[in-house]
């Protein structure tokens, strides 16, 4: 069993049997993996034999209550406040996976399913109503008429104990295409 291991902005990553696994949105120029766009780039590609996954981190911890809209009971201004911080993080990650897409595109690597992961430090039920919206907008697991394939085959919205709880490589009750641990370098949940 042979496992890749990539650090990044906080977490550190266990990737079971990738063919690659890399920094995608990396900032050195002289870097192999640099790709050196205008657009925003998801931070982690990792590459399988069957699908590439693309992998989103935010470490929201100290600031979660500002995004959660499953828990605004507040004044009117608060809450539209919090409904505004909610659909930007949700179109930033809309986009973060759309540049990337194109990125790959431009290089010729879409020919397999595409998976987005979004690694966030906040509640499940915060994160299932991120994925919910992004699920509607990317859009995940279809295609137009005319389209040859899907941009993206799932999309998913975890923190650091469900991602592990359900892809972890240890865990071998869940059967998926890929098993990856992550840990977290900065106390982050």
């Amino acid at each position: 069993m042979a496992f890749l291991e990539l650090e990044a902005d906080g977490f550190k990553f266990q990737f079971k049997d990738a063919i690659n696994a890399y920094i995608f949105d990396e900032k050195d120029s002289q870097s192999s993996t640099f790709h050196g766009g205008f657009m925003k780039g998801v931070d982690i590609i990792a590459e399988y034999e069957s699908a590439y996954v693309f992998i989103e981190m935010k470490d929201y911890d100290t600031i979660k209550e500002e995004y959660n809209i499953k828990n605004i009971e507040q004044d009117e201004a608060r809450k539209e406040s919090v409904r505004k911080n909610f659909k930007w993080l949700k179109n930033y990650l809309k986009y973060k996976f759309r540049d990337t897409y194109l990125y790959r595109y431009a290089e010729g690597k879409v020919e397999k399913p595409v998976h987005y992961f979004c690694l966030l430090t906040f509640e499940d039920a915060l994160n299932n109503a991120l994925k919910k919206s992004l699920t509607q907008e990317l859009p995940i697991g279809k295609k137009g008429k005319r389209w040859i394939q899907e941009l993206a085959k799932s999309c998913q919205v975890l923190n650091i104990q469900t991602w592990n709880r359900n892809f972890a490589h240890e865990n071998e009750t869940h059967k998926t295409f890929f098993k990856c641990t992550v840990i977290s370098t900065t106390g982050a949940q």
